[in-house]
């Protein structure tokens, strides 16, 4: 249904809607609120100055609007609740003062000063009832919780039936509302019992639709024949032999594992969970380079250019002392140099391809692709890895998979259940811990000097800001004025330049490839940074508010330096020196010990430090959260599978012919 069929959305409301991820009045009912407000009035002389409260209040004097600075203004006015008149103070918020008459009743959301007798106020209610629960949604510029609220009710109204994925016998044996029940009252709920029994549902039949859908993958894989691929292991010894550095025991194993996959009639399905700086890029050269004996071809994909780049150099270096072709194919090729790729590896002249989703172009074909490996396999949705795959005309190439976020191993064998997994724990042993420290930015000499010192040795480092620009109603640095700070304490004579998602692909690629060379010192940076690049000159990760960021992402910006022998270090400035989770980055340099940490505190949000492809992106349920859920609807999925109830539920034919078309 049409999302124009609801009260007040024209087109431009509309498009403010899509970027929500909301295109149709399904997905605007289906978008959950992510908590309630339970609004109950007070009595003003009970209001404490450090908790919000609710205050219903009667305009006494007209509003008054005074200018702090450019895009940051003040309106007040005088108010009285139970015969105590006070002053009400409130940002940015002048499009109220038309509707702030005198006599008007309100209600104040925000926080009373006694002493001064100014209510400061977040928000200011028109017609708002006590004891209401308000839901609350993430939102979006040009769009208030109020307007969602109103365009959710609307819908709500109109004659809509949502499919409920939840079959019969577990909607009865849990005694589950029915979707559509369940769907107005999470949005309209009278009590906290609304809120519970709705939330169960819809978080139940999110994590049964995504359990199912990994046990039939899990179910098919174990069917899928491979090809038994005769691996020249003389070859392989000799390579290992010639390296200039010993693998660590958790790397060895894995390469058991995979060289015991791809000689197996198994097809191989494999993840290779690694901490930052595990190498897992030697793993992924030696599983190559099997391929190459067994007389395949292998395709490495990265998800940006710059990493495709990385990998490309590096392993055209492991190789220049055999016969082994590597290429690289990225968008930003001229169309001449792609041809000639497509001819190549049509005929099998390339051994090996490395690129980005341009290899998932219909013209890249290969002559007998045996392996394809996806580098940051959670930045590609389950649609590229599969059209990548689906290149071997015989479907039977082997798959491996690799990934830079530890995870907690129960937590991985559970969301990637469809996998045999194997974890690189243990790091190089000319590998030095990162000495990171936590500081208040009103206290960071030692962070500065430390920063000449390591100039002076003709090293480079990273800053890292949450923003681009400043915004003044956040208390957080951005990669602009960091810049200026920084040219002021180093009195210009370093070179420093700015990196962020806003800046063209080029450009990011021009301002990487001169931090490569060593032409920019200071590096300063939103978290584009974050996972891949290396840079062994850098030994100084500096990022500012520490605290917004969570355990996974620091840990994976931290991971930038250290990529050598050098002792490196980190610094997270913030004003909440003694939070808990930064304490758990200056202790440990343990990525899997940091992201049970992290599992423990944040749930899945984090986990992954970039928001999900596709497997992960629930609307309502939370791995952390909801783990006890997750585990019954692994059960219960897999005896609906193993029984083959779903056979008979036309939406979940519907499921499998899609995982079938894919896979």
């Amino acid at each position: 249904m049409n999302l124009s069929l609801i009260k007040n959305i024209g087109p431009k409301t509309e498009k403010t809607l899509n970027k929500l991820n909301i295109f149709t009045i399904e997905d605007l009912l289906t978008y959950y609120p992510y908590k309630y407000n339970i609004i109950r009035f007070i009595d003003i002389n009970s209001a404490n100055s450090d908790e919000n409260c609710y205050i219903l209040a009667k305009i006494i004097s007209n509003a008054k609007v005074s200018y702090i600075k450019r895009n940051f203004n003040k309106l007040s006015f005088l108010a009285s609740s139970n015969d105590i008149s006070f002053n009400v103070i409130i940002f940015n918020r002048v499009f109220l003062k038309n509707k702030l008459t005198i006599d008007k009743d309100i209600v104040l959301v925000g926080k009373y000063n006694k002493i001064r007798n100014v209510f400061t106020a977040s928000n200011i209610l028109f017609n708002i009832e006590d004891n209401r629960i308000e839901p609350i949604y993430h939102l979006t510029d040009k769009i208030k919780n109020s307007n969602l609220e109103n365009f959710i009710a609307e819908g709500l109204k109109l004659d809509y039936n949502i499919c409920d994925y939840v079959p019969d016998i577990f909607n009865n044996k849990y005694k589950l509302l029915p979707k559509n029940t369940a769907i107005k009252l999470i949005h309209q709920p009278r009590n906290i019992i609304d809120i519970k029994m709705s939330k169960l549902k819809l978080i139940y039949e999110e994590l049964f639709i995504y359990m199912f859908k990994i046990n039939y993958l899990k179910q098919n894989n174990k069917k899928v024949l491979g090809i038994m691929k005769k691996i020249d292991k003389n070859y392989i010894e000799d390579f290992l032999c010639n390296l200039n550095f010993k693998l660590t025991v958790d790397q060895e194993k894995t390469i058991d594992d995979i060289l015991n996959d791809m000689q197996s009639k198994r097809r191989m399905n494999r993840l290779v969970l690694g901490d930052v700086g595990s190498g897992k890029t030697i793993v992924a050269i030696i599983a190559m380079l099997a391929n190459y004996t067994a007389g395949y071809q292998s395709a490495f994909m990265a998800p940006t250019e710059i990493l495709a780049k990385q990998h490309f150099e590096v392993i055209q270096n492991y190789f220049e002392n055999y016969s082994i072709k590597v290429k690289i194919l990225t968008g930003s090729l001229p169309k001449k140099n792609k041809e000639m790729i497509y001819s190549e590896l049509k005929d099998g002249q390339i051994d090996i391809i490395i690129g980005t989703s341009a290899l998932l172009n219909a013209d890249a074909t290969f002559k007998n692709l045996g392996l394809v490996i996806t580098d940051e396999q959670h930045r590609f949705g389950v649609n590229q890895r599969s059209l990548l795959q689906n290149k071997d005309i015989i479907k039977k190439c082997d798959v491996l998979y690799l990934s830079a976020t530890p995870i907690p191993r129960t937590l991985a064998l559970t969301i990637y259940g469809d996998l045999d997994l194997s974890q690189i724990k243990t790091k190089p042993s000319m590998r030095k811990s990162i000495i990171t420290k936590v500081i208040s930015e009103k206290n960071i000499k030692e962070m500065l000097l430390k920063m000449v010192e390591e100039l002076n040795y003709g090293h480079q480092m990273f800053v890292v800001s949450p923003l681009i620009e400043q915004n003044d109603e956040l208390d957080v640095n951005s990669v602009n004025l960091l810049k200026e700070k920084l040219n002021k304490a180093f009195k210009n004579r370093v070179v420093i330049e700015v990196l962020h998602g806003r800046l063209k692909q080029k450009e990011k690629d021009i301002l990487m490839l001169e931090f490569q060379k060593g032409n920019i010192n200071i590096l300063i940076s939103t978290t584009v940074i974050e996972v891949g690049i290396d840079i062994p000159n850098a030994t100084m990760m500096i990022i500012y508010n520490a605290e917004r960021f969570g355990l996974a992402t620091l840990h994976q910006l931290r991971g930038r330096v250290g990529r050598n022998n050098l002792q490196s270090y980190c610094y997270l400035v913030t004003e909440d020196t003694n939070n808990l989770r930064l304490k758990v980055m200056e202790e440990s340099n343990d990525g899997f010990y940091i992201s049970e940490k992290d599992f423990e505190q944040r749930g899945q949000g984090d986990l992954f430090g970039v928001k999900q492809s596709g497997e992960l992106a629930f609307k309502i349920a939370d791995f952390k959260r909801d783990y006890k859920i997750l585990m019954q609807a692994k059960i219960d999925s897999e005896m609906y599978l193993e029984k083959s109830l779903y056979k008979e539920n036309l939406l979940y034919k519907n499921i499998i012919e899609k995982i079938n078309f894919l896979d």
